[in-house]
């Protein structure tokens, strides 16, 4: 338990010093997920799988406590049903943010029912559902589309800030995960690495790194076995090549 604090206690010191030397208009965000040792966090698409043992997973409710907002994507709202709370650590909860181009979130889920998060929606997402979420007092953001017809993170991240929002956690899953790296918007990194060959579904999908630029880049790295586990945590390298 004092090691696990340890750890906290480092990324902690990481992310108050980030906050304060970040001269965006956007929250600190860190990136924090576990995965197998051949990168993968589940083995069929859709079906969730606890991959972090309890020690690991102590942090992960830790993590979620220092953090003003915790964010994820349809995808794991569809597969894993999650409340997003604080339970395995003492803490207050983060708000809960949902990236949901299309407006899928189950009427029903966990989420809607044990508090009422942000959705971030595109002009994709039915009008009728989102005047309805509304109505029930649910924050729903109408944003611009990226690219590539998803919700514009910078954009989403910039209301965000407007609203007093200082950091967030985004825990998953691929895509929301791998458009954070993409986009150069992440700057603390937690990975949880279990001792397991899945060969299912990877972490990151294909991060099409820029001409000109580095590939991402942990700096001020750490490590720490936690159980059986390996957590590595650091801060983004922000240097260009």
């Amino acid at each position: 338990m004092a090691a696990n604090m340890e750890i906290l206690q480092s990324i902690e010191d990481m992310l108050s010093n980030a906050i304060r030397e970040q001269e965006l208009v956007r929250p600190v965000v860190t990136v924090s997920y576990a995965q197998s040792l051949d990168g993968s966090i589940a083995i069929h698409p859709g079906k969730p799988l606890q991959i972090s043992g309890d020690a690991s997973l102590r942090i992960t409710h830790g993590l979620r406590a220092r953090h003003d907002a915790i964010l994820v994507g349809i995808g794991t709202v569809l597969s894993d049903d999650p409340r997003l709370t604080v339970r395995l650590q003492e803490g207050r909860n983060p708000i809960p943010v949902i990236v949901d181009s299309e407006l899928r979130m189950p009427t029903r889920c966990n989420l809607l029912q044990y508090n009422k998060p942000i959705i971030a929606v595109t002009e994709r997402a039915d009008s009728s559902a989102v005047e309805d979420l509304r109505s029930r007092g649910v924050d729903v953001l109408l944003l611009a589309s990226s690219a590539d017809g998803q919700v514009n993170l910078v954009e989403l991240l910039q209301v965000l800030f407007e609203r007093k929002i200082r950091s967030v956690m985004v825990e998953g899953g691929p895509r929301v995960l791998t458009s954070f790296f993409r986009e150069g918007l992440v700057d603390l990194v937690v990975l949880t690495i279990a001792p397991q060959i899945l060969g299912g579904v990877p972490a990151l999908l294909e991060l099409t790194v820029a001409a000109g630029r580095k590939v991402p880049r942990i700096n001020q790295f750490n490590q720490a076995a936690v159980g059986e586990d390996l957590v590595v945590w650091g801060t983004m390298d922000r240097s260009e090549s």
